[in-house]
């Protein structure tokens, strides 16, 4: 991506991890936002280190570029050393260091995977959809079984916890375990 004049000029036209190497490209630190406040300058060689995903002894640089007043160069930074924390020198880096609590957040959302909930044979649920029981269910506190092949509609997520949903079956909404249930 092309540096904007703005990004180039913010550490004198030198790559704002390394600081050795001209700047040459942009990179956004949260993917699809190319606003320079977002955007990092970056080498040709830092560049392709992150490509690479480089773990090793050419990112004790980041223990300078972490002090950056720039976010995103303490994101990315941060965010590198992370990869990097089974080794000492970046360990005691990122201890040394105290962020704004949104700047880790940011730094840290590349490693979070999306929440999805997934029937037994691994196909994708969402709210709303019509499921059918792979066997034969106790359900506790009532006083009745749910049958094999039991259709379960409109069924709805349990928020933080993708092994649950929640449907109703004889007029009562119960919790039913994804591991049970086929997506229809």
């Amino acid at each position: 991506m092309q540096l904007a004049k703005e990004l180039l000029q913010r550490n004198g036209e030198l790559c704002e991890l390394c600081n050795n190497h001209a700047a040459c490209t942009s990179y956004p630190v949260i993917a699809g936002n190319e606003d320079a406040a977002n955007c990092v300058a970056l080498c040709a060689e830092c560049e392709q280190k992150i490509m690479q995903e480089e773990k090793g002894e050419y990112w004790r640089c980041l223990e300078g570029s972490i002090w950056s007043p720039q976010a995103a160069v303490q994101a990315l930074s941060y965010r590198l050393l992370f990869l990097c924390k089974e080794q000492d020198w970046a360990n005691e880096t990122l201890n040394s260091v105290e962020l704004n609590e949104r700047v880790v957040q940011i730094a840290l959302s590349i490693f979070e995977q999306a929440e999805v909930h997934k029937d037994a044979f691994g196909n994708a649920l969402s709210n709303g959809d019509t499921v059918v029981l792979t066997q034969a269910l106790n359900v506790k506190g009532t006083s009745f079984s749910a049958a094999k092949g039991v259709v379960v509609k409109k069924i709805r997520l349990v928020p933080g916890n993708t092994d649950q949903i929640e449907g109703k079956i004889n007029e009562q909404t119960i919790v039913i375990l994804t591991k049970y249930v086929k997506k229809n």
